[in-house]
């Protein structure tokens, strides 16, 4: 029989009775996402530093400070490191440069397209939530609505929050005997988490056009980032200037339903329509989501944990679908606030995207992969700049393709191979794509570049990795760094796809390629347990912290160079005298992944739904990074998630049985479309 897949998404759907934080919910297309309070809008901003802020915002809303174009990464001094093949020169180092440094790195950012806040004239914002009993908010996550009801001063209210699933559109409506307006706000851009500066009034202008009758436009103009917001009305309702940067919507009636379309020169067009035609188009868009998609189902479990994975599973993919399925890869924090000022870490494109193939969505992941050959121009010149041939991809960047300097972040080098990963996805599993054939100069640079960027060691007779290089685990100095374990397997495992693709493409492949794959050098280990990398013998003492990647060889792939007893031993060692409660969020999942494939299935479950700060979810499903203050949501670990509940559902290549990964004892796993790992 089916799964019922409705009546368990309804089932953990979230409900929300009071104000916080951790229970903000969202909406949103990829795109275009936003984020409200039990209100059903953003009323009530938190002032805890730690907390999730309220915010709207695109994929295409970043904002240079004026004075920083154009970008002058040819002033920026390199710091020169000692390589094999000679010195090679780096972005990571701020010493007599920090203003052009630190410039680099803030510009662009992301940024609060508006705020929409219930308002009441000469009612201060602090005395909102006085003011508000009975609150009943729930998330259907089936149809991708938000409904709020509540009191206000004793009258009921009622809200509705939806997002267009095909354009940059945010509709509203509030009904309520209140006397209740939408107070439309906007701030100047920032780089911090909140995207919102809310003093600098006259450094932008905001610009209120009536157009037709129901029909408006907002200006908004920040510097030379000019975008516009076509508004649509219900009957009776009007918009007015209220202040420099305030526009309020009210109505005579009790109804108040307004369309927002946001556009921009790099936006997709937003033909504005009504409330009930986007709300429509919401519900099925995500009936096709959930329906059409892959499912995993463990309700019916006797594990005591059972519903906490449940409702992971499920507010992950929502999550997930809504922030991390754009035209670009995603920030680390969505469309939800900003990290790294909003800017997209490359490396994690992998943790936020690669599990929609294996959930039978693999159209979701194409969306962001034609922006590589977009910048591929510029992985060429970084790669020609350093000395190599291909193309080198860059670490924190942007819409452009720009690396942002960085002490640690230039000289990663775990996303190189990624490309080679999403198509080797995508010939599993959507072999018909079209982004195979118009890949095949991305993945050529990719494995040149990583060919050319390893050293032939005539005393060893093996090609090595660094130095310099800094791996996943980033608290190695990279002067020191030689064969990190997890890298060189990724390079063997991603080398070994590369020529198998072009041979079955019938392509030539280049004998290097072939001679590298040879005599790549085996993964550094002491004999009995392997090490972080080659001359790191102090791995499971002093260097027991952050990313425990030299399990990862074991994660994401099999390569086929990984001694599986040796592994264990590793496995065992990390769980032993690794600082646990240090890792992020996304090192879990992959852990599980690690043991899973041992046949270890109880620890498997148990890494993966461990108790440690970083692996906390928060009520809305956020995988919230404690005690950081910066992080009150971390999408890689939803995805890390996805990654793990996928392989220990449907498998990996060369595993038997139904489930493997998941333990024999206590849980009852149903799937439905969901695909095995590599």
């Amino acid at each position: 029989m089916p799964i019922d897949r409705k009546s368990i998404i309804d089932t953990y759907a979230p409900v929300v009775k009071e104000w916080g934080p951790a229970s903000f919910l969202s909406v949103g297309n990829g795109e275009f996402a936003t984020t409200v309070d039990c209100t059903g809008l953003q009323t009530i901003s938190p002032t805890d530093e730690a907390a999730t802020p309220l915010a709207t915002m695109a994929t295409w809303g970043m904002h240079n400070y004026p004075g920083a174009l154009p970008k002058r990464y040819d002033l920026l001094k390199r710091k020169m490191y000692e390589s094999a093949k000679g010195q090679v020169g780096y972005m990571s180092d701020d010493s007599g440069q920090e203003k052009l440094f630190e410039e680099l790195r803030v510009n662009a950012h992301r940024f609060n397209l508006v705020r929409f806040s219930l308002y009441e004239e000469g009612v201060d914002e602090s005395q909102m939530l006085s003011l508000i009993d009975n609150i009943e908010q729930r998330l259907d996550l089936y149809r991708g609505v938000i409904t709020s009801s509540y009191t206000y001063r004793s009258k009921p209210v009622a809200v509705k929050t939806v997002v267009h699933p095909d354009q940059d559109q945010l509709s509203l409506s509030l009904t309520s005997e209140a006397n209740l307006s939408v107070l439309l706000s906007f701030p100047y851009p920032s780089h911090l988490k909140e995207a919102s500066n809310w003093e600098a009034e006259a450094l932008h202008t905001t610009a209120l056009q009536h157009e037709s009758e129901g029909r408006w436009t907002i200006e908004r103009t920040a510097d030379e980032f000019v975008y516009r917001l076509e508004v649509q009305t219900g009957q009776a309702v009007t918009l007015k200037q209220i202040g420099t940067h305030q526009v309020l919507v009210s109505a005579t009636g009790n109804t108040i339903e307004v369309n927002l379309g946001f556009t921009h020169q790099k936006s997709r067009p937003c033909p504005v329509v009504g409330f009930d035609a986007c709300e429509s188009a919401s519900s099925l868009a995500w009936h096709s989501f959930w329906e059409e998609g892959g499912f995993v189902d463990v309700s019916a479990s006797t594990d005591s944990r059972k519903d906490e994975l449940q409702r992971r599973i499920l507010l992950s993919r929502y999550l997930l679908a809504i922030q991390c399925s754009g035209s670009t890869p995603p920030p680390e924090t969505g469309l939800t606030c900003n990290s790294w000022y909003g800017k997209f870490h490359l490396e994690m494109h992998l943790l936020h995207a690669a599990h929609f193939p294996l959930w039978g969505q693999a159209h979701l992941l194409e969306r962001s992969l034609s922006w590589y050959t977009q910048i591929l121009g510029g992985a060429y010149e970084r790669a020609k700049e350093q000395g190599y041939a291909g193309a080198r991809w860059p670490k924190m960047t942007e819409a452009d393709g720009s690396d942002a300097p960085s002490a640690i972040g230039t000289l990663l080098c775990w996303q190189q191979p990624h490309p080679i990963f999403y198509s080797a996805l995508l010939r599993s599993y959507n072999p018909t794509s079209p982004i195979l054939p118009a890949w095949e100069e991305v993945l050529e640079a990719t494995a040149t570049f990583m060919v050319d960027y390893v050293v032939w060691d005539e005393e060893t007779g093996h090609y090595t990795l660094g130095p310099p290089v800094i791996p996943v685990q980033e608290n190695h100095d990279p002067t020191e760094v030689l064969n990190p374990t997890f890298e060189l397997a990724y390079w063997r495992w991603a080398l070994n796809e590369a020529i198998t693709m072009r041979e079955e493409g019938g392509k030539s492949v280049d004998p290097l390629w072939r001679e590298v794959l040879e005599k790549l050098a085996p993964l550094p280990s002491n004999g009995s347990v392997y090490l972080a990398h080659q001359k790191c013998p102090d791995t499971y003492g002093s260097f027991a912290e952050d990313h425990p990647s030299l399990l990862f060889a074991l994660s994401l792939f099999d390569g086929g160079d990984v001694d599986h007893q040796v592994m264990k031993n590793s496995l065992d060692e990390v769980i032993k005298r690794w600082r646990l409660n240090e890792l992020w969020g996304w090192d879990f999942p992959l852990m599980a992944m690690c043991a899973a494939r041992l046949g270890e299935t109880e620890l498997a479950m148990d890494l993966l739904l461990m108790e440690s700060p970083k692996n906390t979810y928060t009520p809305n499903g956020h995988n919230a990074q404690l005690p950081k203050s910066d992080l009150p949501l971390y999408l890689p670990g939803n995805g890390a998630l996805l990654l793990a509940v996928a392989l220990m559902a449907s498998g990996w290549k060369g595993s038997e049985g139904e489930a493997p990964g998941f333990p024999k004892t206590g849980w009852t796993v149903r799937s439905e479309g969901v695909f095995p790992l590599f």
